[in-house]
């Protein structure tokens, strides 16, 4: 935990009583479940405006945490009306093509899916205008410490050299947390997996075979340490996550923009894979996208700091084979809004409270998403996934194994 003193200035900073770094699912779940209790809170996002970039795929929102926090923040109905018609259904495949599993949705199953976008959007739309400030990189934060702020007072730096205090420092800004070091010295670590993304648009009409191949669902192809993870969008396009187990060096090797040279040095780790496998890759549209992916320790936790907490990915950032990321995200925000709006005037208590629920939830999940890894990249993939998909049981319990 770093700790320094607040240098004087003629104008003195904005003042918040509560501040939020980062308008991902988290931050603006928590602003929600607040404005909900009556309690309006900034939230301060590094990205231009709403629709600075692509919010990623196709989400399975779980009953018990993301569709808990959703009724939390009184969007549960509103939700169900944006869910994607047949995304729960399911194919595993092996590297040769055989199909191991195949599930239809037919409507029984509590994970249905939802558009990233569609759920970001749905949460920004709830909250009053003007609470998201964009453009509002954070570039440091420290506590500040004298007579004036006998609780723990916040001073927080944006990029464009503003800075504002708080009472309250919520980090939910992410991997690359910048409010994480006021509590934790932990740093996200290469899990050994990378991924390359891409798109195949129009799938019915320009790509009919992988569209078949993929189906209407969640897709694993899977086999020899390697994978391929796909959804079909609601935008009629296929999203594909090529996932490798490979040196965290491997995709600075390759130039991504050489889209055709990219193409081939993914195609050769899948040489004796099925044509309709490799034809995932070799006919997408667009560039492709690289992706180390990182985890925080298994268990991360940190003692009680006064003032200031973590929620998401800055708690506990994970892989995500345990399909649980966007989950936790939403649960940690409607759980610190529903403690902090029960402890008027105690945060400390709130934050004890929330810590209590948050650390239990993340370590469980890790270890899943730990486990899940191990059984996608197996050398014998796909039987170690299908294996754990029979030991948990009901036709859902084999969805939401991959969150993007």
């Amino acid at each position: 935990m770093t700790t320094s003193t607040s240098t004087s200035t003629s104008t003195p900073a904005p003042h918040h009583s509560v501040a939020v770094v980062g308008g991902g699912l988290g931050g603006l779940t928590l602003a929600r479940v607040l404005h909900v209790h009556g309690i309006d809170v900034p939230v301060f996002d590094l990205d231009a405006s709403p629709d600075a970039r692509k919010q990623g795929g196709m989400l399975d929102i779980h009953e018990e945490t993301g569709q808990a926090a959703l009724r939390e923040a009184r969007l549960h109905e509103a939700f169900l009306a944006k869910v994607h018609p047949g995304g729960q259904a399911l194919r595993v495949l092996d590297k040769s093509g055989f199909v191991h599993r195949e599930e239809e949705d037919d409507g029984s199953g509590d994970r249905p899916e939802i558009d990233r976008g569609d759920l970001r959007d749905l949460l920004l739309t709830s909250l009053p205008e003007g609470t998201v400030r964009w453009n509002s990189k954070v570039v440091a934060c420290r506590a500040t410490d004298g007579d004036e702020s006998p609780g723990g007072r916040y001073e927080v730096t944006l990029a464009d050299g503003s800075v504002f205090t708080t009472d309250l420092l919520v980090g939910a800004d992410g991997a690359w947390s910048r409010v994480r070091p006021l509590v934790s010295d932990a740093v996200p670590a290469y899990s050994g997996i990378s991924f390359v993304e891409v798109d195949l648009f129009d799938a019915d009409t320009r790509h009919p075979e992988a569209a078949a191949l993929l189906g209407g669902g969640m897709f694993f192809g899977l086999g020899d340490g390697k994978a391929l993870l796909g959804h079909r969008e609601t935008d009629g396009s296929l999203h594909v996550y090529v996932g490798l187990r490979t040196d965290e060096g491997w995709l600075g090797t390759v130039d991504f923009t050489d889209t055709g040279a990219a193409k081939a040095a993914v195609l050769e780790h899948f040489a004796d894979w099925a044509p309709g496998l490799r034809g995932l890759v070799a006919e997408a549209d667009g560039p492709l996208v690289p992706r180390h992916i990182h985890a925080l320790p298994v268990g991360h936790r940190w003692p009680r700091v006064p003032g200031v907490t973590l929620l998401g990915d800055a708690a506990h950032l994970m892989s995500p084979f345990a399909g649980e990321g966007a989950n936790l995200a939403l649960i940690d925000g409607a759980d610190l809004g529903r403690c902090l709006a029960a402890h008027p005037g105690d945060t400390e208590a709130a934050l004890t409270a929330y810590e209590k629920l948050l650390f239990p939830r993340a370590e469980r999940t890790a270890v899943e998403s730990a486990a899940g890894l191990e059984a996608i990249f197996a050398p014998n993939a796909p039987q170690p996934l299908l294996d754990m998909f029979a030991g948990f049981g009901g036709p859902d319990a084999s969805q939401g194994a991959v969150q993007g």
